[in-house]
């Protein structure tokens, strides 16, 4: 745990009490402070009472007459689109600061008691809208094969007021989402990530623009000493411009899997497979990166790009972080091969919920069985349709099989219902050199409460079926 500073005699208020809060009121009260609690499921608040955590009820004015110096907010609710939470909506009428769990982290983590240690800790801060987690674990898994002192959390893994106080030399690899980055009142990385930028939870941002801006504080207010930047969009060119004193600025690592990037200070470009490392008008370093089974598809080696540059950012050497590449077993249900029987291949992209991410899935392989299907989104799956050649059969479950099937056209499918007829039509047809592969292009609500247990599902199958 790390103890939040500054807090010492002050009452705290904490509202949402799911993991994040619950460990946000733990290190709030190790750091000195009063707490009292709030969360709008009455069983929450029951298991948080009957945990010690005082209740007040901060959506009432009542719950105000009495001095609270701070309030701190969960992720997920809302402090400002389409509205804000009641008890925030009170804290605002008084002017009673608003924080979240990682504005305590970054006030906290940098108070630590460091002056016996030969290298501070750093911390590197993964955002973006596609590929975050898989740049954090990946990042995490390089320095972890180098031997490196590493934690991992923030939106993936371990909350970061749960994290162990740093040691000599440790490199802390955060994800935050847009809703963490968007309300934290100190925001302090080392190495700030950015991947890319597409259309995401325009609701709570009011719109594209605002969704831009939550992503862009970490860059733009938090002041790191090196700036990863995905430069294939228009707003990570226009992030990289801002963040840069011009385009030989090294401070500024430009990634790209789409552009030759030679023309800057310093750069890192995957084209066809090959990663690049430019510096000062020079190549640096080459790998191939075509035969790494954690990393497939053009999206994964920009993934790959990003975890590069900030890895080198920090003294890592290109060697190092190759070897880890291949060593890297890829994310639960993002791409993930799960196993390999009789020369099919067979990966899990439980992930894929929407058609955009199973675009990507559909790029990454070929000669593909694909199982597809669910609570399926707005205009189904047809802005797939040029990737149809690419699939040898579809298998289609759940609510939208149909729709889909319809969709699919010529393209060999069959609407097969489950996941275990999927399983076992795929097994029965595939032939050597195939790729079965799970990537729904849909919600998993009709058959499962989220995508984590629909991956689940599938790889428990697979693993039957290699078992014999």
């Amino acid at each position: 745990m790390i103890p939040v500073q500054g807090v010492q005699n002050q009452t705290i208020a904490v509202l949402g009490l799911g993991r994040s809060g619950r460990a946000t009121a733990a290190a709030l009260r190790e750091g000195g402070a009063t707490v009292v609690a709030w969360d709008d499921s009455a069983e929450t608040r029951a298991q948080a009472e009957a945990e010690g955590l005082p209740l007040l009820d901060l959506t009432r004015d009542t719950g105000w007459r009495d001095r609270i110096d701070a309030l701190i907010t969960s992720p997920g609710i809302p402090h400002l689109y389409p509205h804000p939470h009641p008890a925030i909506a009170q804290a605002l009428r008084r002017g009673v600061p608003v924080d979240n769990d990682i504005g305590l982290f970054f006030r906290s983590f940098g108070a630590l008691d460091w002056a016996g240690f030969d290298t501070a800790p750093r911390v590197i801060c993964v955002t973006g809208s596609n590929g975050k987690s898989t740049t954090t674990a990946l990042i995490h898994h390089i320095l972890r094969a180098a031997g490196r002192p590493t934690q991992m959390g923030g939106n993936i893994g371990t909350g970061v007021l749960s994290l162990e106080p740093p040691v000599d030399g440790e490199v802390v690899v955060l994800e935050l989402s847009s809703y963490q980055t968007d309300l934290a009142r100190a925001l302090t990385p080392d190495v700030a990530v950015f991947t890319n930028l597409s259309p995401d939870h325009m609701d709570r941002h009011g719109g594209f623009g605002g969704y831009f801006a939550a992503k862009r504080r970490l860059f733009a207010e938090g002041g790191p000493d090196r700036c990863v930047i995905g430069v294939d969009e228009d707003e990570g060119r226009y992030l990289a411009n801002q963040m840069g004193q011009g385009p030989q600025d090294d401070r500024v690592i430009r990634v790209s899997v789409e552009d030759k990037l030679d023309g800057f200070g310093w750069s890192v470009s995957a084209r066809k497979g090959y990663l690049s490392e430019w510096r000062k008008g020079r190549q640096i370093a080459s790998m191939d990166l075509r035969g790494i089974r954690g990393l497939p598809g053009a999206h994964n080696h920009q993934n790959a790009c990003a975890a590069y540059a900030a890895c080198r950012s920090i003294g890592l050497a290109p060697r190092d972080i190759e070897a880890a590449f291949h060593s890297f077993a890829g994310l639960p249900h993002r791409s993930q091969t799960v196993a390999e029987i009789n020369g099919v291949r067979w990966v899990n992209d439980s992930k894929a919920t929407n058609v955009d991410s199973a675009e990507k899935a559909l790029m990454a392989f070929e000669n593909i069985r694909w199982i597809a299907g669910g609570m399926g989104k707005e205009g189904g799956i047809a802005a797939l349709a040029p990737l149809f050649p690419r699939i040898r059969k579809a298998y289609l479950i759940g609510h939208s099989a149909r729709d889909f099937a319809l969709q699919l056209s010529d393209t060999p499918h069959e609407v097969v219902e489950t996941m275990e007829a999927a399983v076992a039509r795929a097994s029965a047809e595939s032939e050597p050199g195939d790729t079965v592969l799970l990537a729904p292009a849909s919600a998993s609500f009709d058959q499962y409460p989220n995508f984590e247990k629909r991956g689940e599902h599938f790889t428990a199958l697979v693993e039957a079926l290699r078992r014999g």
